[in-house]
């Protein structure tokens, strides 16, 4: 017998933080998640939609299919045969969570992913520790993690998950590991909707699904970089997003107290004035 779940990632950012929704039960944290109904639900997409709609409130706005999971064995409890999950990402502005549900700092589940501010070095020996004398080892953790020559890939978030989960260093493995542990699949389902959305960062303008209709440019950057887990040099990246034609002036600005800040908003002709219109990332 085989069943087909829908899981959403929801995510949206405020406070300059990447939350994503998440539902809680029995002590155990999951991404939203709802079966499919084959004789109820037209398209995958409406499906997701309907019941992301019952469950939060939520209306969904930008959506795209991620990937299908079906390790055998994988939420065994769910069902006596084969489950199969098709997980989607979404972008929202965030809203207030439903009973059993709330938005958490993505960087809790992934905590290595934020290069802000200072990683935890512990996790750099233990690493170094499981790769031994193996090269081929320790050629991966030098590569995914972007050690000792190699540069670090943003996009690359699945495969340090994976490697983690190798060296036994997340809960998920077997043993007590580092971040907040999901059920099941679902943090390496998380990974991937992180490594997909900084993807997209450089060539799609996803970000402006996650911002008002007017912001300063401040504000922009701040979001990508809570998105791409990386700190933006100020003066290039304004001029990225000016000479991309990405945003234009409002006309307005507002004030927190301090120099008043013009006010942007997205321009929408840039998707059709150019093939891969996006904010770049680190």
């Amino acid at each position: 017998m085989i069943q087909v779940t829908l899981d959403a990632v929801i995510v949206a950012v405020t406070d300059d933080v990447p939350r994503v929704l998440v539902v809680s039960s029995d002590h155990v944290v999951s991404l939203p998640s709802g079966l499919l109904d084959p004789d109820r639900d037209r398209t995958l997409e409406l499906a997701v939609r309907r019941w992301v709609g019952e469950q939060t409130g939520l209306e969904l706005g930008y959506l795209e299919q991620l990937y299908t999971f079906g390790d055998l064995g994988r939420r065994a409890e769910y069902t006596k045969g084969r489950l199969l999950s098709v997980a989607y990402l979404a972008l929202v502005h965030q809203a207030p969570a439903s009973v059993g549900a709330e938005w958490v700092d993505w960087y809790e589940f992934l905590p290595w992913e934020d290069q802000r501010s200072t990683v935890d070095t512990t996790i750099t020996g233990r690493l170094v520790g499981w790769a031994g004398h193996d090269p081929d080892r320790q050629a991966r953790v030098r590569e995914v993690f972007g050690w000792n020559g190699f540069g670090w890939d943003g996009v690359r978030v699945l495969d340090r998950y994976e490697l983690m989960y190798e060296a036994g260093l997340v809960a998920e493995s077997g043993a007590p590991g580092y971040g907040r542990p999901m059920v099941s699949d679902h943090r390496r389902i998380l990974a991937t909707a992180i490594g997909r959305l900084r993807g997209k960062l450089s060539y799609r303008p996803v970000v402006f699904e996650l911002l008002p209709e007017a912001f300063t440019l401040l504000h922009l950057q701040r979001v990508v970089e809570a998105l791409a887990g990386s700190v933006l040099h100020k003066q290039n990246f304004r001029r990225l997003v000016e000479r991309g034609g990405l945003v234009e002036g409002t006309g307005r600005s507002t004030s927190t107290g301090g120099r008043p800040a013009e006010l942007f908003r997205f321009r929408s002709e840039v998707v059709s004035e150019r093939p891969r219109p996006g904010v770049g990332h680190p």
